[in-house]
């Protein structure tokens, strides 16, 4: 090689190195304690705890709580096996913490500070050299970036989309990582995903097959060690005295019992004579009928066991009937309209559940962003972008689920149903609502889990009377939980009894739940199948927002679209989380609608 050639290659890698550094030393980077995503935290950086809880509270005691269905592994992120996700909450930190009252902000947890450019091109976490494993050996940035790799390669779908965004993680230092995000990427909101990832020990994981179910328990740095178990029946943690974040700010209050266990059931009917007899302490209501009618007992007269309300600030659990579009039957919006036309709510909610409901409206109900009224303003903006793959009554009518106060609103529902049919290709034919074209009755199974099968049996057979009045055959099917979830996994069924929680500060997952690339993984969230340009470009304009109002506009929008779309009969919530719980038990009083979280309790001495 020539001397004249050496040089021009050394002086051009040293003009490369130079545009790349000046690009890096172009872009401020910011370090804090709190990394906030809209406006400013709630809390100083010199804040001694949350508000919603009380720093003072007692340790020690145990608690017993029920949980549903069964187990066969400990690792809720992938996608084989039915897991018990108690084990992943009580025994692993993440990187940071969000608290109730101020969900756009992250606080320290395994990360002592946090590191955001101003271009938003990565982020950083600083850990904590306190921070460790329950054996005492200490949380690395090796840990953090195999925890990140075992989700996106071999976890469940879900974080192969919710990740998407993420290029590459890099070790900085054995207490310095960073998450690079891929050019162009305008997700604002990855800091403060990033922020939640479960951390585990990259040494204790050696040899071992992250995607296979297993029942050895992870080496964790949470609050609790897995003390012992037993495969569908309970799960028994108890307090690590040693755990490194007790005395940390987002800590404090939390995790005061000694030992909890968790007692399996089948059916949430039968805790609350376990709670009566004294074999679990506390235990949340979801039947109305029994909150309203099943303590009338000495126990609660006599103050033994404490009734209470306590009011929320969460949004509402989506709690639905989802259709498989990619049936062909319900490929029609007008069919899944008729369809929710014939469920009658007010019925239900008067004679079944004593009025302690309210009808969910929105996908984001209980919150400031439900679409409610006409779009306007900044929405209808963002909604014209999509005018030519959107109805046009969706500029024109409010959404609104179906009223049925009286019988004759019944009947003008159930003739607007059928209206509905007959533009989508249907007719009576022998008394059966048949499509013409394929000449196949309309025939529909609706699939529930156990857990709360036995209380929807009472809700479906009005829905089922309604629709065999139209000529469509409704059959109701009760599957043990391990089985309705593998239905599920698999999309193998036409319409569900679905719940999702939604977030207070929805962004990414939204690919996950409605976004087309997932419509067609198995295990995704998308059950229902949905497919939908506008949704797709709502979803960007969401996770790229950068102002609260924007932001908050975009998720208006899109849950306009959903709604318009019928993918969906949307059930009911409560504003409050409906709690029982045995004499001892004692919680924080604040004004703040915090709603239930057993791990702010502690038992009185």
């Amino acid at each position: 090689m020539s001397k004249i050639i050496r040089n021009s290659i050394f002086v051009l890698g040293i003009f490369l190195f130079l545009i790349c550094f000046a690009d890096f030393a172009s872009a401020k980077v910011a370090r804090t304690s709190r990394l906030p995503i809209y406006g400013q935290p709630k809390y100083g950086a010199d804040f001694s705890h949350f508000d919603y809880v009380n720093p003072k509270a007692p340790k020690g005691g145990k608690i017993v709580m029920p949980e549903y269905g069964g187990f066969d592994n400990f690792n809720p992120f992938i996608f084989k096996g039915i897991a018990a996700p108690s084990v992943a909450t009580l025994t692993l930190d993440s990187l940071g913490v969000i608290p109730v009252d101020d969900e756009s902000t992250v606080y320290p947890l395994i990360a002592q500070e946090f590191e955001l450019p101003d271009d938003h091109s990565f982020v950083g976490f600083i850990l904590d050299e306190r921070a460790r494993f329950s054996d005492g050996s200490p949380v690395t940035a090796d840990d953090v970036i195999f925890s990140f790799n075992s989700l996106i390669q071999k976890g469940s779908p879900f974080y192969r989309v919710y990740y998407a965004d993420v290029e590459r993680a890099e070790k900085i230092s054995d207490k310095h990582v960073r998450f690079y995000f891929k050019k162009g990427s305008t997700n604002k909101e990855l800091p403060l995903i990033l922020s939640q990832l479960r951390i585990y020990s990259a040494k204790d994981w050696e040899g071992k097959d992250f995607a296979t179910p297993s029942l050895n328990a992870p080496l964790g740095s949470g609050p609790y060690k897995l003390k012992s178990f037993s495969p569908g029946k309970y799960l028994s943690f108890e307090r690590n005295p040693d755990y490194w974040a007790k005395d940390l700010p987002s800590r404090k209050g939390f995790f005061n019992f000694d030992q909890v266990r968790y007692d399996y059931y089948q059916d949430t009917t039968v805790t609350l004579q376990a709670l009566f007899s004294g074999d679990i302490d506390i235990r949340e209501e979801y039947i109305a009928k029994i909150w309203v009618s099943a303590y009338d007992n000495d126990l609660v007269k006599s103050g033994s066991v404490i009734k209470e309300e306590l009011p929320h600030n969460q949004p509402a659990t989506l709690q639905f009937f989802g259709f498989n579009t990619r049936l062909s039957k319900f490929a029609d919006p007008k069919v899944r309209e008729a369809i929710g036309l014939a469920f009658n709510f007010d019925w239900a909610n008067d004679k079944l559940f004593y009025n302690q409901y309210k009808r969910i409206e929105s996908c984001f109900e209980n919150t400031e962003m439900a679409a409610t009224s006409m779009p306007k303003g900044l929405e209808l903006q963002l909604l014209e972008r999509f005018r030519d793959k959107l109805p046009s009554e969706l500029f024109t009518k409010a959404p609104q689920t179906p009223r049925h106060a009286s019988p004759l609103q019944t009947r003008e529902n159930l003739k607007r149903a059928v209206s509905l049919l007959r533009e989508a290709g249907y007719d009576f034919k022998d008394g059966k609502m048949t499509n013409l074209a394929t000449n196949q009755p309309l025939e529909i199974e609706v699939l529930s889990n156990s857990a709360n099968g036995s209380s929807f049996t009472r809700v479906m057979l009005p829905f089922i009377e309604n629709l065999r009045k139209i000529g469509i055959k409704m059959t109701f099917r009760n599957l043990e939980t391990n089985i309705f979830k593998n239905r599920l996994d698999k999309f193998d069924f036409e319409v569900a009894i679905l719940g999702f929680q939604m977030s207070n500060l929805p962004g990414n997952e939204l690919k996950e739940l409605f976004g087309s690339q997932s419509a067609d993984v198995h295990g995704s969230y998308n059950m229902m199948g949905i497919k939908n340009e506008a949704i797709d470009g709502l979803i960007d304009i969401i996770i790229s927002s950068n102002d609260k109002q924007g932001y908050q506009e975009a998720i208006r929008a899109l849950d306009r679209v959903i709604l318009n779309e019928h993918y969906m009969i949307p059930q009911w919530y409560s504003p409050h989380n409906r709690v029982a719980y045995r004499k001892g038990l004692k919680h924080h009083k604040t004004d703040f609608p915090a709603g239930f979280n057993p791990f702010t309790w502690w038992r009185e001495e």
